[in-house]
């Protein structure tokens, strides 16, 4: 072996070594400026007739990153079969796959795990690019790109999660948009047990039903038996107040979370002028130097 690898390398080191350098360097320089040809007339294709194709966009991220290795690994291929040494060198290689195979095989395992899981997320779709999901604690997102390795996910502070495949099937997801972006908004406050229940409820329907990103979800029936167009209930007599809880429908995750932070500061101020009193637990203090003096 040690001197057939010396042999390849005097080969090598011969009057055709530039000539192999180039061909080289022209391949790789081939299979990259095909490697992004082929992506601009997907990217077009896709966005022009997405429409009319109903083409998911998770597919396309996948056939993307899948397109790379392709490419790149047919150009390998290539140059090694084309200058004699690399061929030779090659066959010395694949001559020793089995024990080279169980050996990637074992260091790989993982790596080959998120291919396949990969693989069944873009066939069962449990979400696709653009989708808003929630995975473990509390991490909730945009999916970005969905890759043969992990998922990418851009969060509300514009910070990306990378999650490895395996991982994330594995995990609970809550998905927002998979079937129908609409979404109830729940904005909960407790008053206390000497307010107007009646008129908090009142303040609470009233600050929702002005809010721009408010959406009617009332079906037919609901119509026709004059459901309210947001429903105010009281959900909990708590240890030291009365809980209410509003539940608004808008278009999507998104909405839903710009609403909840307005309604949450108008209705204080609503419940301010009108005499409605948010409580907070009173703690009384008894020394017991007091105690004793009594």
């Amino acid at each position: 072996m040690t001197d057939f690898l010396s042999n390849s390398w005097k080969e090598i080191l011969t009057s055709n070594t530039i000539k192999h350098l180039l061909f080289i360097v022209i391949t790789l320089a081939i299979a990259s400026v095909l490697l992004i040809v082929l992506r601009k007339i997907a990217t077009k294709i896709i966005n022009s007739n997405a429409d009319k194709l109903k083409v998911d966009p998770t597919n396309f991220s996948f056939l993307k990153n899948s397109l790379s290795f392709i490419i790149y690994f047919i150009a390998l291929i290539v140059i090694f079969r084309h200058i004699p040494s690399l061929r030779s060198f090659g066959s010395a290689l694949f001559a020793g796959a089995g024990i080279l195979a169980a050996i990637i095989g074992f260091a790989s395992q993982k790596a080959f795990s998120n291919i396949i899981t990969g693989i069944f997320i873009l066939i069962f779709k449990p979400y696709r690019v653009g989708d808003v999901i929630e995975i473990s604690n509390g991490r909730i997102g945009t999916v970005e790109e969905i890759t043969l390795r992990h998922t990418v996910i851009k969060d509300f502070k514009n910070e990306r999660i990378i999650v490895p495949n395996t991982v994330i099937s594995d995990d609970i997801i809550i998905n927002s948009s998979i079937t129908d972006a609409k979404i109830q908004c729940r904005v909960e406050i407790g008053i206390s047990y000497d307010s107007d229940i009646d008129l908090a409820m009142q303040i609470m329907r009233s600050e929702c039903e002005k809010h721009p990103l408010l959406i009617d979800n009332r079906t037919d029936e609901d119509l026709a038996n004059e459901v309210p167009l947001v429903r105010v209930a009281v959900i909990a007599l708590a240890d030291f107040s009365v809980n209410l809880r509003a539940n608004a429908w808008t278009e999507s995750f998104t909405d839903a979370f710009q609403m909840r932070t307005d309604l949450l500061k108008s209705i204080k101020e609503r419940f301010d002028r009108e005499g409605i009193e948010i409580p907070f637990p009173y703690r009384t203090i008894v020394y017991k130097k007091d105690i004793e003096k009594k």
